[in-house]
């Protein structure tokens, strides 16, 4: 041999370099189904707490910060609560379209929420608005509920 002769350099083969990606793919399906379970649980946890328990003196210690937050950042409203629009008897169509009685619409918490509302702060001079704050794939998403303190138009 000489010194001009060279040899071929080592190459992966594309047996290997598939291979390589298949076992990528693999693990990062893997940690997606982690995160779908972990989200599926959470919500499974989230429907559970929405119809089989109230509103609590934390819950409401909450909502109590938020609004003096906002209030303190001289706004007129706080989101004071949000939940999935299909946990609504119509899936937040009464909602999403101004209807009247969509109250009538509302169930576990946010129905509690709701009279809560009524009994206590509407006393008082709050409002309440009830919209649809996010449309994945253009179908209504989750319902907010916006306690205000606007002033009154003169």
């Amino acid at each position: 041999m000489t010194g001009s002769e060279t040899t071929p350099q080592s190459m992966t083969s594309a047996e290997e370099l598939r291979k390589r990606a298949l076992e990528l793919r693999l693990v990062e399906m893997e940690r997606e189904e982690k995160i779908k379970a972990r989200e599926a649980e959470k919500h499974s946890e989230f429907i559970e707490d929405f119809f089989q328990k109230h509103i609590g003196e934390t819950e409401r210690a909450i909502i109590k910060r938020v609004v003096m937050k906002a209030a303190a950042d001289g706004k007129y409203e706080a989101m004071v609560y949000s939940f999935p629009s299909s946990l609504c008897s119509d899936s937040g169509r009464g909602i999403n379209n101004n209807l009247p009685g969509w109250q009538n619409t509302l169930q576990g918490k946010a129905k509690e929420l709701f009279e809560l509302f009524e009994k206590v702060a509407k006393p008082q001079g709050y409002g309440l608005k009830a919209t649809i704050i996010n449309f994945p794939g253009g179908v209504p998403g989750d319902v907010g509920f916006f306690l205000t303190w606007e002033p009154p138009v003169e």
